[in-house]
């Protein structure tokens, strides 16, 4: 990883923490849907609603939202009350609302790294809410460009490649889910390190072991400068 010139971090579960909030209002939901269904079904109707929105709605707070709203007129065959509804646009306000938590060590790692590297964000989501927790964060003055990606296929890394006018061999991607911000990052020809998060979307989620030359996995962002050195 001597060439490397460009790291790129995904923002979700990598440098804030994201997932604990999704899950912790999935469990909400399914408490307030009680009348209608059962827990485990609950989760397994959501995800299957999140899965048909993904195309149309994309990644983040206000899809899930939409995806809850859907989910309980589904489930309850159009008999949820008004009042649930309203708990449930309150659910998605107190996860656009809520503080944003640095994961351990992150900053300290962005401003080592900043003096060496040109660092950038490359994540999924909807842009308004990236931008406002990238803000709260205070992490955006180690941040040379900021992409919030449709989705994290090869053309959406290659896109971005292509834009900060790099080869793909200078350039690293470190991020928690192997599919988004693995996978398709060595197809391209780039580097990539995963840092797992305790949570995983279902989505993310992929039974393989991957074994590359251009690949590492690290226990936290402590280890960055070790392996680029």
């Amino acid at each position: 990883m001597k060439n490397i010139k460009t790291i790129a971090f995904d923002a979700d579960d990598t440098l804030w923490v994201n997932e604990t909030f999704f899950r912790d209002a999935e469990h909400t939901f399914c408490e307030l849907l009680s009348d209608y269904i059962d827990y485990d079904n609950c989760q397994k109707r959501l995800f299957e609603m999140e899965m048909r929105n993904l195309a149309l709605y994309g990644y983040g707070i206000k899809p899930f939202t939409l995806s809850l709203i859907e989910c309980a007129q589904e489930v309850s065959d159009g008999k949820v009350s008004n009042a649930i509804i309203g708990d449930i646009i309150d659910l998605g306000k107190d996860m656009l609302n809520a503080p944003v938590t640095l994961l351990p060590h992150i900053e300290e790692v962005l401003e080592e790294l900043s003096k060496h590297y040109k660092l950038v964000v490359a994540t999924k989501g909807d842009l308004l809410d990236q931008e406002r927790k990238l803000e709260k964060s205070g992490l955006s003055k180690y941040f040379h460009h900021i992409e919030v990606m449709s989705d994290k296929q090869p053309a959406n890394y290659l896109k971005l490649i292509k834009h900060l006018d790099i080869d793909p061999t200078s350039f690293l991607m470190v991020g928690n889910s192997l599919k988004s911000d693995v996978l398709p990052v060595l197809e391209v020809g780039s580097y990539a390190v995963h840092i797992p998060f305790h949570t995983t979307w279902a989505h993310e989620q992929v039974d393989i072991e991957v074994s590359h030359e251009r690949f590492k996995s690290l226990e936290d962002a402590r280890s960055l400068s070790s392996i680029l050195s």
